[in-house]
This record gives structure tokens, sequence and C-alpha cells, in this order.
């Protein structure tokens, strides 16, 4: 047909260029309006389940499509949780099938939104709430119901890592027995993030706070450092190897709740402060040794356990109620009463925040990257 076309006369060849250059042209325009697609992402990717330094890999993740109501997200910043660590290593109780990108929580900035989208900008900084897997890459594509935004003018390191741990701190302290000013709480694990916002959460509402915290080099800094933070009494696990605890809490009331994140005797230990009624709450179980609880307790001292975990709470249909309490926490913090200590970490560095992450350059401050 083409030859035909030809030989007929020159002017059906512009003709027939034109048209094809005109549906090409409709093609083209038909689809930059349908959809866009983000720029190409790099991103730390795991295939199999195992120690996160033997088995994740910096990867190169081809563009992803922004359907009409998608959020194309920049990230600038995402921690490394130890629940991270136990979902590489296959061992936490909820985690995505590998191959995944690693991470679960962080705060990044909207670089583009779907036709449908009215509620984000460009420019805008969002977090996944309820956090959301694969936060380890430079660029997510995921529904706008998935962001909720927050303001910029908290630090960055804040944002990042709002969701998991100080949101932990804040339901345990409301949510599990009802307290007054006035009231004592006890829990071990007092350095760890959740430990810190647990101390200063506790100061602001006039609840007293007793912390155990493991013997180790410098402890006395720790002790002070805690206690600059709103702590009212810090004890080491071998000073609390004594017959009665409780002589040392001086003008404090016995606990009427506990938290535990460490088990076997640190946990103990909790169990003894506790008063009449009491309860202790296990939410972590860093010694990876059990809890145990001696009948003269339950019987006697009528304690009650129970455990908390984050994941389920967030499951129970608590998004608004949840991005409500993150908005107070983020409050606090650029009110300068919620701090912790953290570690920004560049992305290419990310081998090395992990080592820090995992233990191996001994004891580190919580390692966010920074994208």
């Amino acid at each position: 047909m083409l030859r035909s076309l030809i030989q007929k006369s020159p002017s059906s060849i512009f003709h027939l260029n034109f048209n094809l250059r005109s549906l090409r042209s409709r093609v083209m325009n038909t689809q930059s309006f349908s959809s866009t697609v983000s720029p190409p992402s790099k991103a730390i990717v795991y295939e199999t389940h195992g120690q996160p330094d033997a088995v994740t890999k910096l990867v190169h993740i081809p563009g992803t499509e922004v359907k009409e109501n998608d959020v194309c997200v920049k990230m600038l910043a995402a921690p490394i949780n130890p629940s991270d660590v136990n979902r590489i290593q296959g061992i936490y109780p909820v985690r995505p099938e590998p191959p995944a990108v690693g991470g679960y929580e962080g705060v990044g900035e909207v670089y583009s939104v779907g036709s449908a989208v009215t509620s984000f900008s460009p420019g805008d900084w969002v977090i996944p709430s309820p956090p959301s897997f694969g936060t380890w890459q430079t660029y997510i594509v995921k529904n706008q119901n998935v962001w909720h935004k927050v303001n910029k003018g908290v630090p960055m390191e804040y944002a990042a890592t709002i969701t998991v741990n100080p949101l932990t701190a804040l339901l345990m302290l409301e949510d599990c027995v009802t307290l007054n000013s006035g009231d004592a709480i006890v829990q071990n694990g007092a350095t760890s993030m959740v430990g810190q916002c647990v101390i200063q959460l506790a100061k602001s509402r006039g609840i007293h706070n007793i912390n155990i915290i493991r013997d180790r080099p410098g402890v006395n800094e720790v002790k002070e450092r805690l206690k600059d933070l709103g702590a009212d009494e810090v004890f080491t696990e071998n000073e609390l190897e004594v017959k009665n605890v409780k002589s040392l809490l001086g003008g404090i009331p016995e606990p009427a709740l506990g938290f535990n994140c460490v088990g076997g005797n640190s946990a103990s230990l909790v169990l003894k402060f506790l008063r009449h009624g009491g309860t202790m709450v296990t939410y972590g179980g860093m010694s990876k040794k059990p809890v145990t609880v001696s009948t003269s307790s339950f019987i006697f001292k009528d304690i009650s356990l129970r455990g908390f975990w984050l994941q389920k709470w967030l499951g129970t249909d608590k998004a608004e109620e949840s991005r409500r309490m993150i908005d107070r926490l983020l409050g606090l913090v650029q009110d300068g009463k919620l701090k912790y200590k953290m570690e920004l970490t560049p992305f290419h560095d990310f081998n090395t925040a992990l080592d820090k992450s995992l233990g191996k350059l001994g004891s580190q401050p919580k390692q966010v990257i920074k994208f």
C-alpha cells in the first residue's frame, strides 16, 4: 500500500507522515495525562531471611506508576529499629515476604501526586501512618490514605522516628493503667528510646519514675543523662540485689505500673518494686530470657501481667487516634519537652549504620538513615 501511495503523488508521502506524527502525538499525550511515573529508586532489599548484614543489598528499582489516588514521596530519613532487624531475620510475627525492601517508619517529602489527590501537595512532609513496610528506599509510591502530613518545623530525625517508640511509650502510660499525678511507675531498659520517652512523658504528668539499667562502663554518666531527662531514680541491676528494694524509694510511692522490655532477672526486679495490685506490661525481650514470676507475687501481691504490641493496637482501626497522638508527640518535640539520642547516617553508609544497630561497634545511639 505504501508503494502505491508513493507512485500516486509526492504529496501522499507528506500526508502519510503527518498522520503518523499526529497519531504518535495523540498517544503520547494520552499517556502523559493518564499517569506519571516516579523517578528510579535506590533501595535496601533482602531476597531471603537471614542476618541483615549478610542478606541485605543496595539495588536500583525502576520508576513506579503514580495512579490517580497515589502519592509519590521522596524519602528524607528512616530509622533502623530492632523490629526491622527481626523482620529481616524472619522471626518477627508480622513481616513482608521476601524479596522485600527493609524499613517500617520514616519521613519523606511529597514529590508528586495523582490526579485525584487534593490533600497533599509537592513539598509537604509526610509519614506512613500507620507505619508501612519498605521505607529504606529513596522514592515510595503508595495510596494517599497511607500518608499523614506533619509539620515541617519538626527536626527531620524526630519525624522519622515518632511513630514506633514514642507512640509505644505514650500508649503504655495512658492505656494500660489509670495513673494520676503523684503516682509512680518503674521500668527496665531505661536507656532505650521507649525508656527515654517514658521518663519525659511521666515527668510531664507529675508521675514519679524509677529506672533500671544494666551495669556498664560510664554508668554514672548514663544516670546523670537520664536524670536530666526527668528520671527520679536510676538503679543498676546489681544495686537492686538487696532484700528490700522498696527501702530505696525514699518518699516515692510504690509503683502501680511497670514496663519490661528485657526479661529475665531484669523483669523480676521490676516486679519487686510493684505495689499490691500492680501491673507489669511486657513490650520487649532484649535478653531473650523468659519472665519468671514467683507464686507469692500472684497470691500475696495480686500482681497482673500483660503485654503490649503496637502493631496489634494499630490494626484495630486506630489510624485516626494514632495520628492525633503522633501530632501531640511532635508538638512536645517542637516545644523541647521530648528528646532522645539519635545519630544520622548518610544512606551511602548504610552498612555502617546497620553494624551499629546490630551492636558490632559497641553501644550506639539509634541509627537514622538520611537519604
